[in-house]
């Protein structure tokens, strides 16, 4: 055997090391990925309430040009005749059905799961995350506490 037969021998295959670092390599990608993963999801769901919420707005202002611009009692009726028309489902996406709460603005941001409430305060209009009252009785905010941290509003 020579020198030369012995050398080809030596690189086939790969060290320990290389294998070790590839290994760990790996690791850190799936390490992220599952650090992420429960992120993207929260914010796939808080993606979801706000275009409920736009469905609310919408749903109102359909129902203030039927109803010479009163506002809806937000009760089973305006539920079953403006946002769930056709047998389609308003629900939050863990399958709880929405509620809706008057009430005063929302000032604070924890999110509660178990309650899938939207709040609504008649006579004001959202400025950012919060409610500007005092905006006349044909107007409404309607909030929501999104589970990513902060409240979505929307108004008429």
């Amino acid at each position: 055997m020579n020198v030369r037969q012995k050398n080809k021998r030596k690189e086939k295959g790969f060290t320990i090391i290389e294998v070790v670092l590839v290994l760990a390599i790996a690791g850190l990608i799936f390490l992220m990925v599952f650090i992420a993963l429960p992120a993207l999801q929260r914010s796939q769901r808080d993606t979801q309430r706000k275009n409920d919420l736009a469905r609310v707005q919408t749903a109102v202002q359909n129902y203030q040009s039927n109803n010479r611009n009163l506002l809806p009692t937000f009760d089973a009726t305006f539920i079953s005749q403006y946002l769930t028309v056709g047998g389609d489902s308003f629900s939050d996406p863990d399958g709880t059905a929405y509620a809706f709460q008057p009430g005063p603005a929302l000032t604070t941001i924890s999110f509660d799961a178990t309650k899938p409430d939207m709040y609504y305060t008649i006579g004001a209009s959202c400025d950012g995350d919060s409610v500007d009252t005092g905006k006349g009785t044909s107007k409404v905010a309607i909030q929501y506490k999104l589970e990513g941290g902060g409240i979505a509003c929307v108004n008429n």
